[in-house]
């Protein structure tokens, strides 16, 4: 009869420890899956919000430098300008922004 209820106990710890193995798996899926859903415009704009809060400087002084993904209209939503094309004349194509693109801004909206 020990030897019994010595195999259940068994039985029960490896399940018990397989069920724990599968929780830490799909804990590491979800993990995973959910860090590569952010899209390379979030990730530029947590990089550059995590450095200005650093330097204690404001995402859109009147000098801005484009980042990796922006576009003239994140930038200007973000900026709260809406001219921008306007007050930048060495932009000859609002399609054509890449970055490093320096453009001049001036925001409606104090940050």
């Amino acid at each position: 009869m020990a030897r019994r209820s010595m195999e259940r106990v068994i039985a029960i710890a490896d399940a018990a420890s397989w069920c724990c193995a599968m929780a830490l798996v799909t804990v590491i899926l979800v993990t995973a899956l959910r860090e590569s859903t952010i899209t390379p415009m979030e990730e530029t704009m947590m990089t550059t919000m995590r450095g200005e809060r650093l330097t204690g400087r404001r995402p859109c002084d009147e000098i801005y430098v484009v980042g990796e993904g922006e576009t003239l209209h994140t930038i200007s939503d973000k900026c709260g300008d809406p001219f921008i094309v306007e007050r930048n004349p060495h932009i000859h194509d609002p399609d054509d922004v890449f970055p490093g693109l320096v453009i001049t801004l001036h925001p409606s909206t104090p940050l």
